[in-house]
């Protein structure tokens, strides 16, 4: 389907009453989708029965999962003025689904000094971000506390700036070179202006799946361990999920019943983000391990089941216009999503893989999206404290780094954003 045929599709499903949706879904789905708009918990085989649901059931599916947002979040789009930065591209871990990362010996790879960093921060500051949202490549060169003391750094001159930074991969490879236990080293990052971690390397959370897709990465127990222990130290994470390549439907629900889990445990999830594959410059494509998956319909059954099986325990439900470009990420605003992610600046792990849609989202965008879709935007911090009244500059471009003497090719054409 094309967006417009999307739209039409959606807008079709919104029209008609939930009743003819649930009288021409398959009896099984529409005893499920009356038990999660009962506020009841979906079980793995319910989850499985809804994630593989076509024609009258995904129909019924989006729906119920559009009621279930506005009963939950009601019809605000919260999103948050951030700015990505990928501080560094060399990485030796070499994950097949990776188009981003660089052997240090390459023309375009890159290590951004503090001073190039700082830059950026403070020209994000300057058009009205609340949030820094930084990660990188595993740079086997890099010294030991290069985390922590890029965090001095940045909240030594910017203190107002929330640090949203370093996905469990990262901090895994810093605990082991400091020699730190999780506890230990996440304490440290906090105590440093760590406010957050992105809750990616998550990928499918089914070493099986991982081994094809990044043996070196960390595995299923230990990003559990780091996120578990993050939360436990009050820090904060978000969750995601990379869907659309080897996976199969159950491990997609385990993945989801593994996050429910950690949130009745722990309440440490912010929110959930389904990130779309992207498969143009990626080692799966070239192998022909993967084949591309057509956009549109997968994407609605996935946000629409996400919203219903996480119900009641992670209730913010991020849709990423960078995966999906802006105008189908703004018809999942009726598919389960409330939230429309960041205005990011600039990005380059999802360009690099071929990603196309663009760099940067300004709020006025945003806003005008929102509306499209008969919803109101309101600004947000990371954590979700709305921001009513505050209107943040949509800025210009980004100061100009080509002059810098440390700057080498970012890809980065004003904004952007990978995953949270």
């Amino acid at each position: 389907m094309t967006e417009i045929e999307l739209r039409d599709y959606v807008d079709e499903i919104e029209a008609t009453p939930l009743a003819t949706l649930l009288g021409a879904a398959a009896p099984d789905v529409r005893a499920i989708l009356e038990r999660a708009l009962d506020r009841r918990e979906l079980t793995p085989d319910e989850g499985l029965r809804l994630y593989t649901s076509d024609g009258d059931d995904l129909r019924a599916l989006i729906r119920a999962a559009d009621l279930a947002r506005a009963a939950d979040r009601g019809d605000e789009v919260t999103y948050v003025v951030n700015r990505n930065i990928n501080f560094t591209n060399i990485c030796f871990v070499g994950c097949q689904f990776c188009g981003f990362k660089r052997q240090r010996w390459e023309s375009d790879a890159y290590d951004h000094s503090d001073d190039v960093i700082l830059g950026k921060v403070g020209d994000a500051i300057a058009r009205g971000a609340t949030e820094i949202c930084m990660q990188g490549g595993i740079n086997p060169d890099m010294p030991a506390l290069r985390y922590r003391d890029l965090l001095i750094s940045i909240k030594r001159a910017y203190p107002e700036i929330h640090v949203h930074a370093f996905s469990p991969m990262e901090i895994m490879y810093g605990a082991r070179r400091t020699r730190m236990e999780y506890a230990e080293y996440i304490t440290m990052l906090r105590e440093a202006g760590l406010g957050s971690i992105p809750g990616t390397a998550a990928e499918i959370l089914d070493d099986d799946v991982r081994e094809v897709l990044s043996h070196k990465k960390v595995d299923v127990q230990a990003w559990v361990d780091i996120i578990t222990t993050a939360h436990g130290l009050g820090v904060p994470t978000t969750s995601t999920i990379m869907y659309g390549h080897i996976e199969k439907p159950r491990q997609i629900v385990n993945h989801l019943e593994l996050l429910r889990s950690i949130q009745k445990r722990t309440g440490g999830f912010t929110e959930f983000v389904p990130l779309r594959f992207i498969h143009q410059n990626t080692v799966l494509y070239r192998k022909g391990l993967v084949k591309p998956v057509d956009n549109g319909l997968p994407d609605l059954r996935m946000y629409s089941f996400a919203r219903l099986y996480l119900r009641g325990q992670i209730d913010n439900l991020q849709t990423s216009w960078v995966k999906l470009g802006v105008d189908l990420a703004a018809v999942t605003l009726k598919t389960g999503c409330n939230d429309f992610s960041g205005t990011l600046m600039e990005e380059s792990i999802t360009a690099q893989a071929g990603g196309e849609a663009g760099e940067f989202v300004p709020v006025d965008l945003i806003e005008d999206k929102a509306r499209e879709m008969g919803r109101t935007a309101i600004e947000r911090t990371t954590l979700y404290t709305k921001l009513h009244g505050r209107k943040a500059p949509n800025g210009a471009r980004p100061i100009d780094f080509a002059n810098s003497s440390d700057q080498t090719t970012d890809h980065h054409a004003c904004g952007g954003g990978g995953g949270r």
